[in-house]
């Protein structure tokens, strides 16, 4: 993959996040004043990592999405979860951010690891692609 390939992607994913943020964020402040904020919180994550999901699929990496990835997803986005819910509980309770801000500020966070695990998992050979060239240049095995 080319380096304007990647930066190419990584607009998109930009983009994509921006989008997905906004979407997570207002799910949250829709839900927040019906019950607690964690569980607010979880709730806007899990409907909009769906979104993300396929507007991943379609328009960062132009891959087809099928239902293994689909399951797969999820699991990368564990990593994620475990950033932002620590940067949310921190916030709130160390930093005595506002419920309201807090959940924003943790996602932003945890952007960088979102685009690689989500890459890795979405295309196949991502990890193996983005290797330098002269890192397979060791003996060949036949």
């Amino acid at each position: 993959m080319s380096r304007r390939e990647q930066l190419g992607q990584i607009f998109r994913f930009a983009l994509v996040g921006g989008v997905n943020t906004g979407t997570f964020f207002g799910i949250y402040l829709l839900l927040h004043p019906w019950m607690p904020y964690f569980a607010a919180y979880s709730l806007a994550f899990v409907l909009a990592m769906v979104g993300s999901f396929f507007m991943n699929t379609y328009f960062t990496y132009r891959t087809r999405p099928t239902w293994k990835k689909f399951f797969l997803f999820p699991l990368t986005n564990v990593t994620n979860y475990v950033i932002q819910s620590a940067g949310l509980y921190a916030l709130v309770t160390w930093a005595g951010m506002d419920t309201r801000i807090a959940p924003l500020v943790a996602a932003i966070v945890a952007i960088p690891f979102t685009f690689l695990l989500s890459r890795k998992i979405l295309v196949p050979g991502a990890a193996r692609a983005a290797e330098p060239e002269h890192a397979h240049d060791g003996p060949s095995r036949v």
